[in-house]
């Protein structure tokens, strides 16, 4: 329930109305470069520098570091001359592009699409489909059709999403014991960040990334080196080709995508192929089964609207979903990060 404080003054809602400029100044920070130069500057710098350096306004600059400064993105420090600002922790690790942990392309990604697309949140709600035909002209039956638009785009999305498994792909990895699955196929599974994670995790297991033939072309090319041998590649469409046989299917970020219908039609192809005592590991955020929360998994949920045919669900909705597809002993791990787990068994 409000507080009298809060009907006074609504504090939370003022906070909402200005959650798109706090998303903007930060993804404008990461486009500019403003967290790389910091890094590779080695030490404080001015406005005035920075903006030279980038080519930018000095009074634009000047504000947008501030504003920075205030989301604890950047510290400013006054002398008697001017003010000279450097990352903070958090971005130096996490929104540089060099860092390991880097989420840059994620951001990018964000705010060159996410973004254009919620502009039509109103009309998602309305038509309840996906919004790319009015910002971008794409249709919108081909869902992946219209992200991987370009090879440039393409390439934003493989990389954006390198980057979250970067930060949360040893988590749902390490939920289960998966030891035992030494053949595993990760469906879907783009620039291989995940199959990455996974063989560093469980070194004497196999990876074959399964995925549409320019998305495994652009994967050798762009972010598996050709020296790990332990990750293989199989091109495909997984609703119309046939997929390889394995004791493990991974599929992280695919159901969201789709509607009930094409869950089950996916989840029971897996089944057919899946090697008798295999298993299905889902890696999906899950909604907290008496509707509360959490917020990012609704929010998702609502973007799976804008770009999507799919929804997020609770750990029912999937434990349903594989159950109708013929898995048993059904298990969820909750990981406290953005990502959860749910495994079942052939």
């Amino acid at each position: 329930m409000s507080s009298a404080e809060d009907l006074d003054y609504p504090q939370i809602i003022l906070q909402y109305s200005s959650g798109f400029l706090v998303s903007k100044v930060m993804f404008t920070a990461c486009e500019l470069g403003v967290f790389d130069l910091l890094l590779e500057s080695g030490e404080p710098l001015s406005s005035d520098a920075i903006a030279a350096h980038l080519g930018t306004s000095t009074t634009g600059m000047e504000r947008l570091l501030d504003a920075c400064v205030g989301l604890k993105l950047l510290a400013v420090e006054l002398t008697q001359e001017r003010a000279l600002y450097r990352n903070t922790e958090i971005s130096n690790i996490y929104l540089t592009k060099s860092s390991p942990k880097s989420q840059y392309h994620i951001m990018m990604y964000y705010s060159n699409t996410v973004y254009l697309c919620w502009h039509y949140l109103a009309d998602a709600v309305r038509e309840g489909r996906n919004q790319y035909e009015r910002a971008f002209g794409i249709s919108s039956k081909d869902p992946f059709g219209a992200m991987y638009r370009s090879e440039e785009e393409m390439l934003k999305f493989m990389a954006g999403q390198n980057s979250i498994w970067r930060i949360c792909g040893r988590d749902v990895l390490a939920a289960f014991d998966l030891s035992p699955f030494r053949q595993i196929c990760d469906l879907g599974g783009g620039g291989g960040a995940l199959a990455q994670e996974c063989v560093s995790l469980y070194p004497n297991s196999m990876v074959t990334i399964y995925d549409l033939p320019k998305v495994v072309q652009v994967a050798k090319e762009q972010f598996i080196p050709p020296e790990e041998h332990r990750i293989t590649f199989h091109e495909g469409d997984f609703f119309n080709d046939s997929i390889p046989e394995a004791e493990l299917y991974i599929l992280s970020k695919i159901l969201h995508d789709w509607d009930d219908d094409k869950c089950r039609q996916l989840l029971t192809k897996v089944h057919k192929f899946c090697k008798p005592g295999g298993g299905v590991l889902l890696v999906e955020s899950l909604l907290n089964e008496d509707k509360s929360g959490p917020l990012e998994t609704q929010l998702y949920s609502m973007n799976m609207l804008v770009q999507t045919e799919g929804e997020e669900r609770t750990a029912a909705a999937y434990s349903k979903l594989l159950e109708a597809a013929g898995f048993g002993e059904v298990e969820v791990k909750r990981t406290g990060k953005l990502y959860d787990a749910v495994l079942g068994r052939k």
